[in-house]
């Protein structure tokens, strides 16, 4: 957890440590060439590229799709844990408010599993292999808890277990204990950001992720016929783009509505927004928005790490590239099972 740490911070040694273990990852070329592997070796193709170790864990009891992607989470575990050991003092208080998003979703993922009815057997072995160590905490309240209010009081303790906590009495809904938790986060994360120890750029990262976070939740929300004055209720506070926006976006009624709504922001990027929403509306799904978002994230933070050589942008930027090649790599292997083309894998691949 982001608690304060005291001492000194070695934030010259952490940005050279994260500047490296960059360089080591799969550069888009050597991504474009995995594209060509067949789906019966792309399981090995994976492990040269640093997952060996992980791959071996599971494919005593896995195979195909299911022990690579179980591989590449337990190694994201495992390089998360690497990171946090190098950084120290108040940069490690800073670093940690990144890596504590994974633990929120970790919660999300408990949350859905008990919800959906999962038995603890497929939780432990598909959903949170038992293999990993990381998941022990989280499997600890699955065997001990038969539903969503049980599992939810079992985290009691966690910042996401009090947060949890102040929706009893009110039977919420998953949807609504993800949206706590999401509240809870940002929270968290932009008191952080405002710390001595802290700079603006990272605080103004923060509020552009609750922007984005708030921006894609109101596409999704239309889209659900939920009313006006709970898709304002729901809004995660701290954002660049003011309440009073938020509150018109909230009463628009169409997809041009929400954008045409969020232009009355300065704080608002539309680049590209109108031929999202056209992609979005041919498909029937809200995937083109959130990947420009997505993009426009990367973006501000590559340039951040730059502007801010000896930070800790340079380390939560490692992250953020590093958990973009699981994705990639998650993506390749269940697209390649499924038999999609290169041509479209590609088309889905964020480098």
């Amino acid at each position: 957890m982001s608690g304060i740490v005291s001492g000194r911070s070695n934030v010259y040694n952490a940005s050279a440590r994260a500047k490296a273990r960059k360089a080591s990852l799969i550069d888009p070329t050597r991504m474009r060439q995995l594209l060509q592997t067949g789906p019966e070796s792309i399981g090995a193709s994976i492990g040269e590229l640093g997952y060996r170790n992980e791959m071996d864990i599971y494919s005593a009891r896995m195979s195909g799709a299911d022990a690579v992607e179980a591989a590449l989470f337990h190694n994201l575990d495992n390089d998360l844990f690497e990171v946090m050991k190098f950084c120290q003092g108040p940069l490690k208080s800073i670093v940690s408010i990144y890596v504590e998003r994974f633990a929120y979703e970790k919660a999300k993922t408990v949350l859905r599993a008990v919800n959906g009815g999962c038995s603890d057997e497929l939780i432990e072995s598909q959903i949170l292999p038992s293999e990993n160590p990381m998941n022990a905490i989280w499997l600890d309240i699955v065997r001990t808890t038969e539903t969503v209010s049980e599992a939810a009081n079992a985290m009691v303790g966690t910042p996401w277990g009090k947060e949890l906590a102040k929706l009893e009495g009110t039977e919420p809904s998953l949807e609504e204990m993800e949206d706590a938790l999401d509240r809870q986060y940002y929270s968290h994360a932009l008191k952080v950001s405002k710390g001595k120890d802290s700079n603006i750029h990272l605080m103004k990262f923060i509020r552009t992720e609750i922007d984005h976070r708030n921006i894609i939740n109101q596409f999704r929300e239309l889209r659900q016929n939920i009313s006006p004055d709970k898709r304002l209720q729901m809004v995660i506070s701290g954002g660049r783009i003011s309440q009073s926006v938020m509150s018109q976006v909230s009463q628009a009624t169409s997809s041009e509505a929400i954008v045409d709504a969020l232009r009355r922001s300065n704080a608002f990027d539309d680049v590209g927004f109108d031929e999202a929403i056209e992609k979005s509306e041919a498909i029937g799904s809200l995937d083109p928005i959130a990947t420009l978002l997505t993009h426009k994230r990367h973006a501000i933070l590559r340039r951040f790490a730059y502007l801010n050589p000896v930070s800790a942008f340079p380390v939560i930027y490692y992250i953020e590239r590093k958990v973009l090649e699981i994705q990639n790599l998650r993506l390749l292997v269940r697209g390649k099972t499924i038999g999609l083309t290169a041509e479209v894998l590609e088309a889905h691949m964020d480098f």
